[in-house]
């Protein structure tokens, strides 16, 4: 039995935008944005869509690498004049038909708050910037300030032109991605000038915005997230978050994780370690500034970056990964632990089964994990206390707690006591999945991990082996 002790007492709020998700298109890795618009009858699918609203993202951002060479003039307009474009990092051609109406559209339809990345001078990588002869894909400071003033001026002419009278108002805006990755793009000194200098152009063009900036210290330059910090005009500093086990000798590789299933186990529950370390080392040089997790996920060997992220094994890992953002929601605004919807990634949150208009959409692990979270989850944090083979966060919204629990026994069934001080228990409900670790979710057992309401009682909740729980508790005056 687990002594289970909630205190009452309110803490910082928390934002609606750690359940976001990340939608870039991927060329020919994976089908990715294409493969949920229906180029027929020129709109989302409306079985993606429906998906996407029972995962239920705060927040939705349009960009990655693809960013670093996007034009957005080419992706707006009518759509036999939108002009197609080479996809450089991720090869294929991207025929913009999915633009910012688009983008904006999706996002209004499933309820989340729209975030785009702007080029960024090609993020100095000049391989991006100028590919071959004669094309130029180098982003400036005003052709990011005219994408402001696009969306959010009232009085666009080139808006209003192309039938769209209101403004789309977005509000959040990033400039730079993974600039400090690889080598091949600015260093610090030169990215954080140049990134003022976009903000400024931008925050002329609306002084609104919301602006975030890249600040992850990689490559061995340690000064990116101290220098951001630094910077008036950024509201937010970006990192991403790509991680393994962590440990040596991992089989989180190829079909290796399905020889040994308690090594995997092993090994996918240290995972979120890495995460915890990432958190700290950006939180000891960000300053005053909040901070940003635009892109987070596995980065594992395999096919299609592995099939161990079908697992649900890997589910409960990922639920690891979510409470340690919890636990930093006092300095993290913005956070995801999945890439969007496709037919092929692995890192997906939601899988699409080709062709769309007669298939299904179906959740990965990590999406079924983030839309148990994220519905049930308070708007202040709160502090418990318990030790033993589980990990817990817990929040409130007036006289309701919220409890996400991770189950981290593989094998044993956890009891916890639970203990609220001086308050009565009036009722409590526990919802989630338990399965077996090794089980994969497939096109044919789409439906495995659905989430169901699971018995509870108001004094010790149990909590089924490799199981994941999100639990209501609501209390008396």
């Amino acid at each position: 039995m687990i002594d289970f002790k909630i205190d009452l007492k309110e803490k910082h709020s928390i934002s609606p935008y750690l359940y976001m998700q990340f939608m870039e298109p991927l060329g020919t890795c994976d089908s990715s944005v294409d493969c949920g618009w229906d180029y027929i009858n020129n709109r989302w699918y409306p079985g993606l869509i429906d998906k996407v609203k029972e995962l239920g993202p705060g927040m939705v951002r349009f960009g990655g690498c693809f960013a670093s060479y996007y034009r957005w003039k080419e992706g707006v307009g009518p759509r036999d004049r939108r002009v197609p474009m080479v996809n450089y990092c991720w090869d294929g051609v991207y025929m913009n038909q999915v633009g910012t109406h688009e983008i904006v559209d999706f996002c209004r339809q499933v309820g989340a708050e729209p975030l785009l990345v702007v080029n960024m001078e090609s993020d100095g990588r000049m391989h991006w910037a100028y590919p071959a002869e004669g094309v130029d894909r180098f982003g400036t400071d005003e052709e990011a300030a005219q994408w402001v003033d696009y969306c959010n001026n009232p009085e666009n002419q080139l808006r209003v032109s192309h039938g769209v009278k209101e403004p789309y108002n977005v509000k959040y805006w990033q400039i730079g991605n993974e600039t400090s990755y690889d080598g091949r793009g600015y260093k610090s000194e030169k990215g954080i000038e140049v990134t003022k200098r976009f903000a400024e152009k931008m925050l002329r063009a609306d002084p609104g915005i919301k602006i975030i900036g890249w600040g992850d210290p990689a490559c061995g330059d340690d000064k990116w997230c101290e220098r951001m910090a630094g910077v008036d005009n950024i509201d937010y500093i970006a990192f991403h978050h790509h991680f393994d086990s962590g440990l040596p000798d991992s089989p989180l590789k190829d079909t290796v994780y399905r020889a040994d299933p308690e090594r995997t186990w092993e090994h996918l529950m240290h995972a979120c370690r890495s995460l915890e370390e990432h958190i700290a080392k950006m939180r000891a040089s960000c300053g005053s500034k909040r901070l940003a997790m635009t892109e987070g996920h596995y980065a594992l060997p395999g096919r299609n970056r592995n099939e161990v992220l079908s697992s649900w094994g890997a589910g409960v890992s990922y639920a690891r990964c979510l409470n340690v953002i919890m636990r930093n929601s006092d300095i993290i605004d913005i956070a995801t632990m999945a890439d969007f919807f496709g037919n092929v990634w692995q890192v997906n949150a939601i899988l699409m089964t080709t062709p769309m208009s007669r298939g299904k959409a179906y959740f990965q692990p990590v999406a079924t994990v983030m839309s148990l979270f994220s519905h049930h989850c308070g708007e202040k944090a709160i502090d418990i206390t318990y030790s033993g083979d589980i990990d817990a966060t817990a929040s409130k919204t007036g006289n309701k707690v919220y409890l996400h629990i991770a189950n981290t026994s593989m094998t044993e069934k956890q009891e916890l006591k639970l203990d609220l001080g001086v308050k009565e228990i009036v009722d409590v409900k526990m919802f989630g999945v338990a399965e077996n670790p090794v089980t994969e979710v497939t096109p044919s057992n789409m439906d495995v991990f659905d989430i169901k309401e699971m018995p509870a009682d108001k004094h010790v909740l149990t909590i089924p082996a490799a199981a994941v729980a999100a639990v209501e508790i609501t209390v008396g005056d």
